[in-house]
């Protein structure tokens, strides 16, 4: 049967893929989004054209040196290793550093005048403004890698750390494949995407009209 396999695990697996995932891109995409757009060092220009190119680089490329790392040092079928390729997103920089372009440098330079350090006026006045856009990256981030295969595909080796797209490959072989089973799984998996974004789809739509008319 369907649900004699532990699709609660494999749903939390996923979760904690995709929410550790997304929560570190914030972390690092954002200051790196803001010092390229609002702040004026040396070689940002060319800063900024690396992350663009970044941008065409596919994890197909990266796979192989990434996975004989995480052999070498122990790592496979771990939530680090489903995590670590994403940690940074090339993607989320440009984005926001497009989305922040749009802030006006008055606020800024009155807040420094004030007292306040890059970090506060990060946290006091970027981000609360950026909510949309910050929204819509998390609704791409989320569905991404909640429907990634490829990646899980190489490095989990344990059903415990299944992910839940990952699990339905339990119903196909060289020889045959459960398309009842297999359907019906496709449909627990995409289920909580379907139901985020339902909840979401405002400020998902705010955010990607917002991010797409700054220069």
């Amino acid at each position: 049967m369907l649900f004699d396999q532990p699709y609660l695990i494999f749903l939390m697996n996923s979760m904690i893929v995709c929410v550790g995932i997304l929560v570190i891109q914030l972390l690092t995409a954002i200051p790196a989004a803001y010092a390229l757009a609002k702040l004026k060092f040396r070689g940002s220009t060319i800063l900024f054209g690396t992350v663009i190119a970044a941008i065409t680089i596919p994890i197909n490329v990266t796979s192989i040196p990434l996975y004989i790392g995480l052999v070498r040092v122990g790592l496979l079928d771990t939530y680090f290793a489903m995590m670590f390729p994403f940690i940074v997103s090339v993607f989320a920089i440009f984005l926001f550093r497009q989305f922040f372009r749009g802030f006006p440098d008055s606020i800024i330079q009155a807040a420094r005048v004030d007292g306040f350090s890059e970090i506060e006026i990060i946290l006091r006045l970027i981000l609360p403004s950026a909510v949309p856009a910050i929204a819509a990256f998390s609704v791409f981030s989320f569905v991404a890698h909640w429907n990634d295969l490829y990646w899980p595909l190489i490095v989990v080796q344990s059903q415990d750390k299944m992910t839940a797209t990952l699990s339905m490959m339990q119903y196909q072989s060289a020889f045959d494949t459960d398309y009842g089973r297999t359907y019906a799984s496709a449909t627990v998996v995409t289920a909580p995407m379907v139901i985020a974004f339902l909840f979401a789809r405002r400020l998902f739509i705010r955010g990607i009209t917002m991010t797409g008319v700054k220069g």
